[in-house]
């Protein structure tokens, strides 16, 4: 009796040091807006899908893996970003996620690890980056996470599968393996469109609306010759296949990094397999790779580069000389009280 008593108290300390650990990300999470969530960070019903995976790492008294797929490249669309390197959008972001892992370091030694799947050469040639803006990206991500010594943190890309094969031919061998049919993938966004969805569906909807709106923007900038409804036909058309890329990375992902928590930029329903999370630690839909950032009285903000423009603004210049962000000027501060 004794020894189940020892048990039954091992367990729950374990248990409730595992739901504070994970009660660490979920206040910066990003919530369905659709949807009626529970709104609470504290929701056992959003935290169960992850519950056991946090258990089993501290159980072993290892480091806890999340594996957050983002920071792909920067948006080929140069009235949004400053170019094609990470800038002080990244900076703040990675800062931001390390700081996170480093708060749950305190209470649990082994820490947290989060690695970063970089997705831009997943679907590179589908939305218009560069494959050398891509690799130039990666690079430059790398060297940032190292000279800030973010120890939290990795990258994973998928050059990283097989070193020296050719980008199309990484990519044809993931929808080879992972791919879903395009036909299924058209039906389940079509139905999440209709008021009794699956939550399934209305989140295939949902992020079909999003990629949809992302490359229509990333389409429109001088120069362009397509009219605004072809570009609208082409991003739509587009969407599907980013979408069919982006699901087989996720289900490559889950095979090379079994058992870690499953991190999203996109906002995510209540008792969702992946938890949403907020890069700066603030509510935004906008993302390090589809905007600059613009140094306030209250910190740093997103916002597209033309946004930020026009109002009173200069651009600050890295130890490089490489544009890094934008700093909001005080009497800009002043016509806005």
């Amino acid at each position: 009796m004794e020894s189940l008593g020892l048990e039954f108290a091992r367990q729950t300390r374990i248990d409730t040091l595992a739901i504070e650990i994970l009660n660490r990300f979920s206040i910066f999470r990003r919530m369905d807006p659709v949807e009626q969530s529970c709104g609470q960070s504290t929701c056992p019903a959003c935290l169960a899908p992850h519950l056991k995976k946090v258990e089993a790492a501290i159980l072993a008294n290892v480091p806890i893996t999340f594996v957050l797929p983002a920071f792909p490249g920067k948006s080929p669309n140069q009235a949004k970003v400053l170019g094609h390197l990470p800038d002080m959008a990244e900076k703040q972001a990675l800062l931001f996620l390390n700081e996170l892992c480093e708060s749950v370091r305190a209470i649990y030694a082994p820490g947290v690890q989060i690695v970063i799947c970089s997705d831009g050469r997943v679907f590179s040639d589908v939305v218009g980056m560069a494959e050398a803006h891509v690799t130039a990206y990666q690079n430059a991500l790398d060297q940032m996470i190292q000279d800030l010594d973010l120890g939290h943190l990795s990258t994973f890309n998928l050059d990283d599968i097989q070193a020296g094969k050719n980008f199309d031919q990484l990519r044809a061998d993931l929808m080879h393996r992972y791919g879903q049919s395009l036909d299924g993938l058209r039906d389940k966004v079509q139905r999440g469109g209709t008021e009794s969805a699956s939550r399934e569906d209305k989140e295939a909807h949902r992020m079909y609306c999003g990629i949809t709106r992302f490359l229509f923007e990333d389409s429109v900038y001088p120069g362009q010759l397509m009219s605004k409804t072809s570009l609208q036909k082409s991003a739509r058309t587009r969407a599907y296949e980013v979408i069919r890329r982006s699901n087989a990375w996720s289900e490559l992902i889950a095979d090379f990094f079994k058992g870690a928590v499953r991190l999203s930029i996109h906002p995510q329903a209540c008792g969702s397999r992946k938890l949403g999370i907020q890069l700066l630690g603030k509510s935004t839909w906008l993302t390090p790779w589809h905007g600059v950032a613009v140094k306030t009285d209250l910190g740093f903000q997103l916002m597209k580069r033309s946004d930020a423009e026009k109002l009173n603004t200069r651009l600050v210049m890295n130890a490089s000389g490489a544009p890094s962000h934008f700093q909001l000027l005080e009497e800009s501060n002043e016509e806005s009280n």
